[in-house]
């Protein structure tokens, strides 16, 4: 893919980063000049031959006017850790680049926020919606009107039907499925496998056929969130 002159900074170091890059550098019009990280976790000064920088000193480093950024983190803290990156950089002045794969189907009038990644074979059907900061891995179908809400991370082989709702913060496991019409509340996790056939709750983790949720712990505290 011939590329332009748009240089873009990963934010982030680990297993996420070095699969954006690949996926940046041979399916997108971006280059990586850069990766960053927190100064607690620099635990190297190169990757792929380009320089790990202290996120902490990001915007002194590269101007926020000339360059772009992207956060690879994955789920961690139920997706707390890239949405606090995510608000951090924008604070900072840069803005965020999406990353929508040439081999996932987006209708024409599907709307995808900001510092989004979309793997290989997803299908975004009519009038969906994608907030901001989401992660959808490869092979999930959202069906036509359905409206992923901000910070989601959603695993693979994934099927939202039409006209659902994804609340912000959730995560979604392999293989699981929401019915028509139906609401998963925010920062719920639904289960491998999981099928919602009604409106969860808030914070709660669902698993089973149907979904159900589990009584003894919420979402926040199976990773170690104080309750909001």
């Amino acid at each position: 893919m011939k590329k332009t002159q748009e240089k873009i900074l990963i934010i982030g170091a680990g297993e996420f980063a070095e699969i954006a890059y690949e996926y940046f550098t041979y399916d997108s019009t971006y280059e990586v000049v850069a990766f960053s990280a927190e100064k607690d976790f620099l635990e190297k000064k190169e990757l792929f031959n380009l320089p790990v920088v202290p996120f902490e000193e990001l915007e002194k480093l590269y101007n926020p006017a000339k360059y772009k950024a992207f956060v690879a983190i994955t789920y961690t803290q139920l997706n707390r850790v890239r949405t606090r990156l995510y608000t951090e950089a924008k604070k900072k002045g840069f803005s965020l680049v999406s990353y929508v794969s040439s081999k996932a189907f987006v209708w024409r009038n599907a709307v995808i926020g900001e510092n989004c990644f979309i793997f290989e074979n997803n299908v975004i059907q009519y009038s969906v919606e994608i907030g901001n900061n989401v992660i959808m891995w490869s092979g999930n179908h959202i069906g036509h009107r359905s409206k992923i809400r901000d910070n989601c991370f959603l695993s693979s082989q994934i099927v939202i039907s039409g006209y659902c709702e994804i609340g912000e913060n959730c995560f979604l496991g392999v293989n699981s499925c929401v019915a028509d019409y139906k609401k998963v509340a925010k920062d719920c996790i639904i289960g491998a496998g999981a099928v919602v056939l009604k409106d969860t709750e808030e914070a709660k983790i669902y698993r089973g056929n149907p979904a159900m949720p589990a009584k003894n712990i919420s979402s926040l505290n199976f990773f170690g969130i104080k309750e909001e």
